[in-house]
C-alpha cells in the first residue's frame, strides 16, 4: 500500500511547523538540537483483519538516512500533546513516527471496547507497516499509560522487526480493575472512563471545564446509593463498558481474559525500557514487569522518579524523552548507550543513583505499634492490650493524596487524616539520623474484625517538626480475614527521612473513592442499598509490626 494513496483526507503539514515544534520543545527540555525537518501526512487509512480501519498521521524525517520507524497506538487523539512529544520531537531526529487511533476514537473505525482489541489490531497495524515504502526494516514503540497497554499488546506475540519498546507508566494487567490486592480502583476508572466518553464532544470548552470539575463529579458519583445508578448518571451514555467493569470485582474472573497481557512477560525477548514514579498509579505492574523480564535475562532498563502518573508528560517530560531517545538510538541503531545501570532512582535527599538492580540490598528495620500511640524499636509485651476502631461505610475514610491517576493524589499532608476517629495511628520518636529506605515494606497486623466484610488500608507518613504529616506509601487488603495475621504489602518507596522527622503509621477500614467502598454486607458493589459497619480491632504484640528496608546509608550501586 502506499501512504499517501491510502490516506482519507490526507495532508501534509508544512514541515516548518513541526520542526519548530520540535526545536522549541527541544529547547524546553534541555534536548540536543534537531536534525532534520519533517512532513506530515494526516488521515492514512489502515486497514484491519475484520474490515474496520484505523487512522494514523505518519511524521516523515526529511533525510535521506532515517534513524528508523517508532509506532505509537492510543485512544487519546493525534494532536496535541502527542503530535508535539511523540511526533516532532521524534521525527526531528530522524525517526519516521506513525501515530494511530486505536478502535472507536478519533476517527478510527468500530467501537471502542477498552484494551479488548489491541492484540489484533496492533498486529494488522505492523502487517500494514511492513508494506509502506519508507519503513526502515525495523521499528520501535513509545508511549505512557494507554499507549503502553498497546506496547505490551503487541510484545504478547513480538513481530520480528520491533527491536525496542519504551514503556512509561503502561500497564498490561489490568484484570479487576484492582492494583496489588486492593478492591476496585474506582476513582481513577470512574474519573478515566468519563474523560475518554467525553473527549471527542465538539464542545471543547465545555470539556475542559468538566475536566476541571472532575475530581468533585467523581466524588460526589462515588457517595451515590446504589453505585451502579450513580455512576450512570454521571456517565451519560458514554462509556458503556463501566457497569460490566462493576460486575466482575474477582481478577481471576474469565471476564478479564481478554484485558491481562501476563503472557508478555513470559513471551518477548524485546528489549525494554520502563519510566514510572513512585507515586504511579501502576508502580507495582512496573516493578513486577522490571523483575520478570530481568528474570529472563531480557535487556530492561526501569527509571523511578518523584513522580505522579500526569507528571509524566510535564515534570518528567525531560527525563523521559532523554532517556527514551538514548535506548531508541542504542537498539534501533547501535550508537553506544548512556545508561550506566539497569536501574535509576531518585531517593529524597541525594537524588538520582544508579542500581544495578531493583530492589537494592538494604538492612531491615523492624518497628511495633506500641500502647499509647506510638512506634518502637522494641517489641511490645504479650499483655501490651489492643486498640480498636469503626469503619463505617455511610461516613467512609477519605483519600487524601496516593496513587491515583487524579491531580489530587501524590504526595499531600494528611494531617487530616490522622485526625479521625475512624482512623488509628502511631508515631514514632524523632529520628537521631536520615534514615534511607529503598523497597517494599511490609506492615504485619494481628487483627480481627467481627464483621467479615471488611478491608483494611495502611499508610505511611512522614511527620514534621510542627506535627504536620504527609504520605510515603500505602497498602490496601481487600477481604480481610475476620481474624488471624494480616500480611499488607506497602507500595515501594525510594525515600529519606530526615533527621528530626519521625515515622507514623495509618490503620484504617478504607480509603475512598481510590478504592471502592466495603459495604460490610454480601451486596454487590453494583447494587447496594444498605451498609453495615465494621469494627475493627489491633492486637498489640510482637506479631503487629512494620518492617523496612533501611538503613543509615543509602541504597550503593553494587
Amino acid at each position: 500500500m502506499n501512504a499517501v494513496s491510502d490516506a482519507v483526507a490526507s495532508s501534509s503539514a508544512p514541515s516548518g511547523i513541526a520542526g519548530f515544534t520540535g526545536r522549541a520543545l527541544s529547547n524546553l527540555l534541555d534536548l540536543p538540537s534537531p536534525t532534520t525537518d519533517v512532513s506530515v501526512h494526516r488521515g492514512l487509512r489502515v486497514p484491519m483483519r475484520d474490515g474496520v480501519v484505523l487512522i494514523a498521521d505518519h511524521y516523515e524525517p526529511r533525510t535521506a538516512a532515517p534513524a528508523g520507524t517508532l509506532l505509537v497506538r492510543g485512544p487519546y487523539g493525534r494532536g496535541w500533546p502527542f503530535a508535539a512529544l511523540f511526533g516532532s520531537v521524534y521525527a526531528t531526529r530522524g525517526y519516521h513516527v506513525v501515530i494511530q487511533s486505536v478502535r472507536g476514537t478519533f476517527g478510527s473505525g468500530g467501537d471502542f471496547d477498552p484494551m479488548v482489541n489491541e492484540i489484533e489490531d496492533g498486529a494488522d497495524t505492523v502487517a500494514w507497516l511492513r508494506e509502506q515504502p519508507w519503513f526502515t526494516g525495523t521499528f520501535g514503540t513509545v508511549g505512557l499509560s494507554y499507549l503502553g497497554f498497546t506496547q505490551w499488546a503487541l510484545l504478547t506475540d513480538p513481530p520480528p522487526e520491533m527491536k525496542a519498546a519504551v514503556i512509561t507508566v503502561g500497564p498490561h494487567d489490568v484484570s479487576g480493575p484492582r492494583w496489588g490486592k486492593g478492591s476496585f480502583a474506582l476513582n481513577d476508572f470512574l474519573g478515566w472512563s468519563d474523560l475518554v466518553a467525553r473527549q471527542e464532544h465538539p464542545n471543547r470548552i465545555g470539556v475542559l471545564v468538566r475536566q476541571l470539575r472532575a475530581q468533585r463529579l467523581v466524588t460526589r458519583a462515588s457517595l451515590g446509593v446504589p453505585l451502579g445508578e450513580s455512576s450512570r448518571a454521571m456517565l451519560g451514555e458514554g462509556a458503556d463498558w463501566f457497569e460490566s467493569w462493576l460486575e466482575h470485582p474477582h481478577a481471576d474472573d474469565p471476564f478479564w481474559t481478554r484485558m491481562h497481557l501476563r503472557d508478555a512477560l513470559d513471551r518477548s525477548d524485546v528489549p525494554v525500557l520502563l519510566l514510572t514514579g513512585w507515586q504511579d498509579l501502576f508502580l507495582e505492574q512496573t516493578l513486577h514487569q522490571y523483575q520478570r523480564l530481568r528474570e529472563r535475562n531480557v535487556p530492561v532498563g526501569m527509571t523511578i522518579g518523584p513522580w505522579t502518573h500526569s507528571h509524566m508528560m510535564t515534570k518528567a517530560g525531560p527525563t523521559v524523552v532523554r532517556e527514551t531517545l538514548d535506548w531508541l538510538g542504542t537498539h534501533l541503531t547501535g550508537a553506544p548507550a548512556q545508561r550506566r545501570s539497569p536501574v535509576r532512582i531518585h531517593l529524597t535527599g541525594p537524588g538520582w543513583l544508579d542500581l544495578a538492580d531493583w530492589p537494592p540490598p538494604m538492612p531491615r528495620l523492624v518497628l511495633w505499634p506500641v500502647p499509647g500511640g506510638g512506634l518502637s524499636g522494641a517489641a511490645p509485651g504479650p499483655d501490651s492490650g489492643s486498640v480498636t476502631f469503626v469503619y463505617n461505610p455511610a461516613d467512609p475514610t477519605p483519600t487524601i493524596g496516593g496513587r491515583l491517576l487524579s491531580p489530587v493524589g501524590g504526595y499531600r499532608d494528611d494531617t487530616e487524616l490522622s485526625r479521625r476517629a475512624d482512623v488509628v495511628t502511631f508515631t514514632g520518636q524523632p529520628l537521631p539520623a536520615d534514615l534511607y529506605v529503598a523497597g517494599t515494606p511490609v506492615m504485619e497486623l494481628s487483627h480481627a474484625c467481627a464483621n467479615p466484610h471488611n478491608d483494611v488500608f495502611v499508610r505511611i507518613s512522614q511527620v514534621d517538626e510542627h506535627g504536620r504529616s504527609h504520605n510515603i506509601s500505602d497498602g490496601y487488603l481487600a477481604s480481610a480475614p475476620d481474624s488471624g495475621l494480616v500480611r499488607i504489602e506497602l507500595d515501594a518507596i525510594g525515600h529519606t527521612f530526615p533527621a528530626g522527622s519521625r515515622i507514623r503509621v495509618l490503620v484504617a477500614g478504607g480509603s475512598h473513592p481510590r478504592f471502592v467502598r466495603n459495604v460490610g454486607t454480601s451486596e454487590s458493589t453494583v447494587s447496594a442499598t444498605t451498609f453495615a459497619t465494621a469494627r475493627h480491632t489491633i492486637h498489640l504484640g510482637e506479631a503487629s509490626r512494620l518492617i523496612l528496608p533501611a538503613g543509615e546509608q543509602p541504597p550503593s550501586a553494587h
